[in-house]
């Protein structure tokens, strides 16, 4: 199958990039670095999660950052909503979209939320059926796609069968995630030529981490497929708790040189990216993990 003309990016920076951040980054930092991403150009951005803020004390100022930041006109503005309580949350800031989540893996859902897969997405009837009535988009991320810490492999069919039950629940959007890192270009392209028997492949994501240093190759193999949505995170933000010392999403900037390498469309200003990577992993204390985004940098400076 030939390559897209055009690609979606969902930046998850401000959320699934900082949450993992030890020390509390002040709320003006997270509005200034959505604000920078809205001007950017990017179409979506995963601005902030509405969970208990003792599970994720980062999190824990959503409202004020919503309330702080400059809206660009067609930028959709997401938030992971656990439950109905985050979903009132999420509404009451203005929220364009709200994120669900469950796990392809038994064992990963079984070790995280202490219930089954059939049971965590039963408990995001309530939260789909008031984002529907709402008018509000509704996304699902399955994450352990491509594998798991502790059960290993995970069968394909897992994979499809959550994708149909998000699917049966309303989802505008269906992300597969590689919540460790561990997929190559091969299964990529399986995993995603399966989901997309049952989900339009309009509707379905990539969602990718570099532990392994695969996520660009698996993007390409995702493309390949039919997918036309990838997630990234500027200077690679976000860690992966699973896998010791490992980087996190894959960085935007890399993404964004490959695609434009490819002559594919993402309306993203690739310079303005790079500016963004260097000042947040400025105020963060440590470098971006971006290779296309030092190297840009490096270059600007000389």
């Amino acid at each position: 199958m030939s390559l897209p003309t055009k690609v979606k990016i969902v930046e998850v920076s401000p959320r699934d990039g900082l949450q993992n951040e030890k020390e509390f980054i002040p709320t003006s930092v997270k509005i200034e670095l959505i604000n920078r991403l809205s001007a950017a150009g990017f179409p979506n951005i995963e601005a902030v999660s509405f969970v208990s803020p003792k599970w994720v004390p980062q999190m824990a100022d959503g409202a004020d950052v919503m309330a702080g930041i400059q809206r660009r006109p067609g930028t959709i503005y997401s938030a992971l909503t656990p439950n109905l309580k985050g979903f009132d949350a999420a509404l009451a800031a203005g929220m364009d979209e709200v994120v669900i989540f469950g796990a392809a893996s038994e064992a990963f859902s079984q070790k995280n939320i202490n219930c089954s897969i059939a049971e965590s997405i039963a408990r995001f009837e309530p939260v789909a059926q008031a984002a529907k009535s709402a008018g509000l988009r509704l996304r699902a991320s399955i994450s352990c796609s491509l594998g798991c810490p502790y059960q290993g492999e995970v069968p394909i069919g897992a994979v499809v069968d959550v994708a149909r039950r998000m699917l049966a629940l309303g989802c505008d959007e269906i992300d597969v995630a590689d919540t460790i890192g561990v997929g190559t270009a091969a299964r990529v392209e399986q995993v995603m030529r399966a989901v997309t028997e049952v989900v339009e492949p309009s509707r379905v994501a990539g969602h990718f981490h570099d532990t392994y240093g695969q996520s660009l190759a698996n993007i390409l193999a995702a493309m390949q497929a039919g997918i036309s949505i990838f997630h990234a995170s500027v200077a690679g933000l976000g860690g992966c708790p699973y896998a010791k010392g490992a980087t996190g999403n894959v960085a935007t900037e890399d993404v964004l040189y490959m695609l434009r390498g490819l002559d594919i469309d993402t309306g993203i200003d690739l310079d303005a990216v790079v500016d963004i990577g260097q000042w947040i992993s400025s105020h963060i204390g440590h470098k971006s993990s971006s290779r296309a985004g030092n190297a840009l940098a490096a270059r600007k400076a000389a």
